[in-house]
């Protein structure tokens, strides 16, 4: 193990290593099969990657993030430690070269998606390489009880056909037992040395509050604890709403999402990691392989669609050990949403099968034929002509290419960007001037917000369709606009594709993909049943409730989630309650009040104050109004 401790230094700078780490890279160096389930943030690639450092040959990982792929790669470079990455985008020519340096160049890690996996000249070219090692990446994706199943990963048993005496280590930071039986069987280990890291975080303080004012209680929390917070909406607009209102407040705040260039994410980061802002808003994309380890506050503002997810994000406060929190802010409407944005939303086997009849339709794609076509696609154009709802098309066609029905190319997920680069003083004496750009420029402005202040993603087949005119007059317009400098315009010129790649089967194609449709539909459902009960439970501990949900028995509260604060505040003082109570419920005979009007009026701390409303609400003597004030 001195070997080991010597390249963690020498290449990370650390002198220890982390729980269970030592441990994972022995058994791994002793040719055993490994099974690592360890917490976010608690060092899964320092498992694989020195033991692959220690042994002659490369080490193949299978990971099926490329964001995640490229940062361990730049990182492993950035040590000086060779490593090759295989990702979209590459043409045959260039992928035939990076595994030719695989083979004779003495690299230590090729990483490659499971997906990738499956190409024949990948096989083939693996089979030439003296392999050290075989790490899985996001193991619970083989899982098809997984939260993040990816059917490619079924495939990878066959790298360990070819390579039987090769040891395989499998990593994963979510995983319930049913999804660790899984891993086992789908990775065909053996006698597999399996080592887990308890889920428990005990310097987190997990909490769930009902406010029908989200922005004031991230106000309050971040004066209140002035270090590092990420802030995790479910869609792009929503970092820039929340991020402009923290300025408003006074606040220090950057965005992230997908949207925005490398350079862009790259200041972004750069300015939060240094601590010369206090908080990062981001989408659930962020986070992945981000190592900042004095995050005091994570923050949902909307629901997490399962639990897993909402482990692995909360998980990125505290790991330096200090005490930190993981907050969800939570109102009336969120479970709707919920409900309808994962639920409602879900395609089933038998709307697949329409839109797959629809699209062989759409590109003329007669019985039989098909296999290895590529098509030229307009989504928008697709949904209008057969009056799909677009939301659970998109949704449907990312299963279809998640099962290897169809491949959606890389373009299918960019969007042409603009931002106007003058003031709306000159724009409009510009358009005054140009009056047959006006309407489309005005409705650009109306349909994406924040188009004055940073990069925005259009779509021109949609607008296209909102005015009623032909898509090329839209794009026609906008490259005027940047013809006059009045926009920066980035335009994908290219149009999206999606390759066939089986023959059109109808039904019959569908059919062989059925079950596994059906299981994740049942699945989704579960987990999201299961984030509302983790919502709605007021009496069982939160830590005790999550680390339930991973087969983890925990019988003593942590004391300190909010299930514990109140009931901590609300269990040794009776008297204060009722008069607590009898003045909330005076307040409310003479008007409807808010929480913000009620703690400002009554001279209790507002924990206590918020406490009694809960035990209100939950006995049905006051109720929550559309406008969001109480009332009896």
């Amino acid at each position: 193990m001195s070997n080991s401790l010597a390249l963690l230094e020498k290449y990370w700078g650390h002198t220890s290593f982390r729980p269970l780490q030592a441990e994972i890279i022995a058994s791994v160096l002793q040719q055993q099969d490994t099974l690592a389930l360890l917490p976010t943030g608690g060092g899964k690639s320092i498992c694989f990657q020195i033991p692959a450092l220690q042994m002659d040959g490369i080490c193949i990982v299978i990971s099926p993030l490329v964001a995640l792929i490229q940062d361990q790669v730049a990182n492993l470079k950035a040590n000086g430690i060779k490593a090759i990455a295989i990702t979209g985008g590459l043409k045959s020519n260039e992928i035939s070269a990076l595994l030719d340096n695989c083979v004779y160049g003495n690299y230590k890690f090729l990483y490659i998606s499971p997906e990738r996996l499956q190409q024949e000249i990948i096989q083939e070219r693996i089979r030439q390489m003296h392999v050290n090692l075989i790490a899985v990446d996001e193991a619970h994706c083989i899982s098809q009880w997984g939260n993040d199943f990816r059917p490619a990963y079924k495939n990878i048993h066959t790298l360990r056909a070819f390579l039987p005496s090769i040891p395989c280590i499998a990593l994963t930071a979510t995983a319930t037992p049913t999804v660790v039986d899984d891993i086992i069987h789908s990775l065909h280990l053996k006698n597999v040395h399996k080592f887990q890291q308890s889920f428990s975080r005990k310097n987190i303080s997990y909490n769930v509050y009902e406010t029908e004012h989200k922005i004031t209680t991230i106000e309050k929390t971040l004066r209140k604890y002035p270090q590092s917070c990420i802030i995790y909406t479910r869609n792009r607009k929503s970092t820039t709403t929340i991020h402009e209102a923290l300025l408003r407040k006074g606040l220090t705040s950057i965005f992230f999402h997908g949207g925005l260039s490398s350079e862009e994410k790259k200041e972004s980061l750069q300015k939060w990691l240094s601590g010369s802002v206090q908080t990062i808003v981001a989408t659930n994309a962020f986070g992945m392989g981000i190592d900042k380890a004095d995050v005091k506050n994570v923050i949902h503002v909307q629901l997490p669609d399962c639990l897993e997810n909402y482990y692995q994000e909360a998980g990125r406060a505290g790991r330096n050990g200090d005490s930190a929190n993981a907050i969800i802010l939570t109102d009336e409407d969120d479970i709707r949403v919920l409900q309808q944005q994962f639920i409602q939303n879900v395609p089933d086997v038998e709307f697949l099968k329409l839109v797959f009849r629809k699209l062989c339709n759409f590109f003329q794609i007669a019985y039989g034929e098909g296999y290895d076509t590529k098509h030229a696609f307009a989504f928008y154009e697709f949904c209008k002509a057969y009056q799909f709802p677009s939301q659970k098309t998109y949704a449907a066609l990312q299963l279809l290419d998640r099962h290897s029905i169809v491949q959606l190319s890389q373009n299918f997920f960019k969007k042409t960007t603009l931002q106007f680069i003058v003031d709306q003083h000159n724009l409009l004496e510009y358009l005054e001037t140009n009056s047959s750009l006006n309407l489309i420029s005005q409705a650009i402005l109306r349909m994406y917000g924040g188009a004055f202040e940073q990069k925005i993603n259009i779509n021109t087949a949609f607008i296209s369709q909102k005015l009623g005119l032909p898509k090329e007059k839209i794009i026609a317009v906008i490259r005027q606009l940047a013809k006059d400098e009045i926009i920066s315009l980035e335009e994908i010129k290219t149009d999206a594709e999606i390759t066939f790649l089986v023959a059109r089967e109808d039904d019959k194609t569908i059919h062989r993909i059925a079950k596994e449709v059906n299981v994740q539909n049942e699945l989704k459902k579960t987990r999201v049943q299961a984030v509302i009960d983790y919502i709605k439970n007021r009496e069982t501990c939160k830590n005790i409730q999550l680390l339930s949900y991973f087969g983890e028995e925990e019988k003593k509260p942590c004391g300190i989630c909010s299930v514990c604060k109140t009931q901590k505040i609300t269990r040794p003082s009776n008297e204060l309650q009722i008069v607590i109570k009898d003045d909330i419920l005076k307040c409310l005979q003479k008007k409807e009040m808010n929480s913000n009007e009620l703690c400002s009026v009554l001279p209790y701390r507002e924990e206590l104050i918020l406490a009694i409303i809960q035990l209100l609400l939950e006995s049905n003597q006051i109720k929550l109004t559309k406008t969001q004030t109480y009332t009896l």
